[in-house]
């Protein structure tokens, strides 16, 4: 099991519409996630820059590289790209971050 953690950047004034879209997470991306062995998956958001920080628990890495070509995940991807910093393909803009600590 690996933990991926990385972080985003959503627009200002978008924090109440960016939880309500999670709240109503689509069923059909929630099976996508699980299916690539995805669990524990939290986002958390600094409000004083609104930086979107995101941890979850992987099964197999070389499943969620997949999920990028999955029509589920480009269609959520369009969904939420008014919203925040997407990149030309409407992914949003991530950047990886380096675990320093764990304590299990």
């Amino acid at each position: 099991m690996a933990r991926i953690a990385f972080k985003m950047q959503l627009h200002k004034g978008f924090e109440a519409e960016y939880k309500r879209r999670h709240d109503e997470l689509w069923p059909e991306l929630q099976q996508l996630l699980k299916a690539a062995g995805i669990r524990e998956y939290s986002i958390f958001l600094d409000e004083t820059s609104n930086n979107l920080f995101g941890v979850f628990n992987v099964e197999e890495i070389g499943l969620v590289d997949n999920l990028s070509s999955h029509p589920i995940m480009q269609k959520w991807w369009l969904y939420m790209k008014d919203i925040m910093e997407s990149n030309s393909d409407n992914s949003p803009l991530s950047t990886s971050l380096k675990e320093v600590f764990y304590l299990p």
